[in-house]
């Protein structure tokens, strides 16, 4: 297993762990209708855009397993909802359900607390659904939920959660 920088050039392989991998995580949560129409393609294209443009202190970590194929990915920069420089968001992180539970995520999280310590970073939040399954990882590597919000998928509403580690300095996994 390698995990590296993604760079433009995967912007396809993130696209399709993108789609497979809220198929799979999300099925029985989200209506089957709405998974079913998400597109690589479209996904496809704002990788690429995201990747070729990256905003300042945005980074994105693809894990390829043996055979060179990108099986996970994680993205993250700035708060988006504070923009406060020192302060970051895990915006996204997904595997392929197959490479799930071998500890790919772990490792992943580990080097953006790296990246991110190292670029100046004090805190880190997340938000993620309620019924998301990664809920336990983070509040298992001692994250703080401090907000709650609504949201639209599709045709229906989810709760996400908002967690924070106040002090990355001392967050070991």
């Amino acid at each position: 297993m390698k995990i590296r920088f993604a760079r433009p050039e995967d912007a396809a392989g993130i696209a399709q762990v993108h789609v497979d991998s809220w198929k799979t995580t999300y099925k029985g949560i989200v209506a089957d209708a709405y998974l079913d129409r998400l597109s690589v393609e479209e996904h496809w294209n704002r990788w690429e855009k995201r990747l070729k443009h990256p905003e300042p202190g945005e980074g994105v970590m693809v894990a390829e397993n043996e055979r060179g194929q990108i099986c996970g990915f994680l993205d993250y920069g700035v708060d988006r909802e504070t923009g406060r420089v020192h302060e970051a968001e895990l915006y996204a992180v997904y595997l392929l359900q197959s490479e799930q539970r071998k500890g790919i995520g772990s490792e992943m999280f580990r080097q953006m607390l790296e990246a991110l310590r190292t670029a100046g970073y004090r805190s880190l939040m997340v938000w993620v659904l309620e019924q998301n399954p990664a809920v336990h990882f983070y509040r298992q590597v001692g994250s703080e939920e401090f907000e709650r919000k609504e949201i639209r998928i599709g045709e229906e509403t989810f709760t996400e959660i908002a967690l924070r580690w106040n002090d990355i300095a001392r967050l070991t996994i």
